[in-house]
């Protein structure tokens, strides 16, 4: 029996407590808002675990111009001009809001904003707060205020396991919470659920980010947009944790260098050389660990002895894993870190469901193309965030849809421990390096779980069954999708691909006994 919430149906519902779920719900003041978190708010966030910042035009060198033309050269072909520059443009006030409400970013010592470097950046515009600790500034800033806000109510260690939808709208959720289902009616629902990360064995994010938004919009009928783009983040410490630590891009910015075993810079023949863009990078030093070769982040002569001021963060990591990180260098491997894909969103966050909104990593607005260029992803949010925010406000006039709420079959909470297996199987089939082979293979396994609802890791199957799909569909290489069966750009290929759940139940290969992965 499920159990209703008094939350009204003429509230907005937000699924998720990062940067894009807070930041929306701020903007959404003084509308009656209720704020859903699987965990406590920003406890298993991705956002409080970005050290690179936030990138905006604020230098006396910069425009938005500028940082419009690096987003688009780093999307390879597929981002959106008029989305670009109108998040770019809107990068410097993202930052100005953001210190109104009590983010303590670095400063020099004219008391100006300091900006940092980082790859394919042709400026210095990276905006940080307390070295690399600037997710976790932002959060705890934004957290503070939500807490403080007598219209967002906040509901904390709950599940979402569907939306509901009537007649074609989303008008509320189904989650879970303590074991017990619970509905919840809306007038609107926003997705800020994060990324796909540890659908992968190796990853840099919280282990409950497997694509739950995906999963909750394709099921509601949703459009999604260019998952085959998983960016892995060449630089995660390998130290045999679970999800690996972070060596941020910064350090490279600020001048280390990437070394194999043998003590090879093995990037300084490549086109900006550490610097070049992750999608590069992580490549190359795959190449390294697919011959057996360990690579190594090298800090010491760059940076050295500034380390612990200059990077707490990657320090603390570094020397709870017995590294000192001024004198030695740091093992690295690549991750998988962010999802350029996502749910299909317009220019107001809006979903091709009435009702639903996408906001941050889930959402596929047009701005990262194939690739995102670095600290665009926490602007994305923000940006959104009250573009989101406006459209619903604006709307709100119109009189919510009344729902007969009637008691039905609920899933059980989809629990990162069951989904092993599946990781294992997207890093070596849908990884740095693909193969239509494995991919093949892959989606055959994933086919027979993902719409068998009574296994707990169905919704996982399915976010991997879209990316494997979608990338198995894109003969080429391009941005965060590389192919060594097909190693180059194909021009056919220079537009998005758009799947739904109704394209998946009518493709079907050969079943996966037909193909071994180890």
């Amino acid at each position: 029996m499920e159990r209703s919430w008094n939350t009204g149906r003429e509230r907005v519902i937000i699924v998720g407590g990062g940067i894009a779920g807070l930041a929306t719900a701020l903007n959404l003041v003084p509308l009656p808002t209720t704020l859903l978190v699987g965990a406590r708010v920003g406890e298993e966030a991705s956002t409080p675990l970005a050290q690179g910042g936030i990138a905006a035009a604020l230098g006396l060198d910069d425009e938005p111009a500028l940082h419009a033309t690096d987003t688009l050269e780093t999307g390879a072909g597929l981002s959106v001009a008029n989305v670009v520059a109108r998040v770019t443009a809107a990068a410097p006030a993202c930052i100005a809001a953001l210190v109104e409400n009590g983010v303590p970013f670095d400063r020099d010592a004219a008391g100006n904003i300091e900006l940092g470097l980082e790859a394919a950046h042709s400026r210095r515009r990276i905006v940080h707060a307390n070295g690399d600790g600037t997710g976790r500034a932002v959060i705890e800033a934004l957290g503070r205020k939500a807490r403080l806000t007598p219209s967002l109510k906040i509901i904390e260690e709950a599940v979402v396991t569907d939306l509901v939808v009537e007649d074609g709208v989303v008008c509320g959720v189904r989650a879970m919470q303590g074991g017990a289902p619970l509905v919840l009616p809306a007038r609107a629902v926003v997705l800020a659920t994060g990324g796909v990360g540890a659908l992968y064995a190796s990853t840099t994010n919280p282990l409950g980010a497997v694509g739950s938004g995906l999963a909750l919009a394709a099921r509601a009928g949703a459009v999604v947009r260019d998952v085959e783009f998983v960016q892995f983040h060449p630089t995660a410490i390998d130290v045999g944790l679970d999800p690996m630590p972070l060596a941020s891009e910064a350090l490279r910015g600020e001048g280390a260098i990437l070394v194999n075993g043998r003590g090879e810079r093995f990037m300084a023949d490549i086109p900006g050389q550490e610097l070049a863009p992750r999608d590069v990078v992580a490549r190359e030093i795959w190449r390294e660990i697919e011959t057996g070769e360990t690579v190594y982040l090298d800090a010491r002569s760059a940076i050295g002895k500034r380390m612990p001021e200059r990077f707490p963060t990657v320090t603390a990591y570094c020397r709870n894993a017995g590294l000192d990180p001024a004198a030695q260098p740091i093992p690295v491997r690549p991750a998988a870190h962010y999802h350029m894909g996502g749910v299909a969103a317009d220019d107001r966050g809006r979903t091709s469901v009435k009702g639903l909104w996408a906001c941050g990593e889930v959402a596929s607005t047009g701005l990262h193309g194939a690739n995102r260029l670095a600290s665009n992803s926490l602007l994305e949010a923000l940006a959104y965030a009250r573009w989101i925010a406006e459209d619903i406000m604006g709307s709100c006039s119109a009189k919510a849809k009344q729902v007969a709420w009637r008691a039905a079959w609920t899933s059980a909470p989809r629990a990162p421990a069951s989904a092993a297996g599946i990781r294992k199987l997207m890093s070596q089939a849908v990884g740095v390096v693909r193969e239509g082979v494995l991919m093949e293979a892959a989606i055959s396994r994933l086919r027979e779980i993902a719409f068998d609802r009574s296994q707990p890791s169905a919704d996982l199957a399915l976010v991997g069954l879209l990316i494997a799909t979608a990338a198995h569909r894109r003969l080429e290489s391009r941005g965060g999708h590389y192919r060594r069966d097909h190693p180059g750009p194909d021009p056919r290929w220079a537009h998005s691909q758009e799947l739904t759940l109704a394209d998946l139940q009518q493709r079907a290969l050969r079943p996966s006994s037909e193909i071994h992965i180890a």
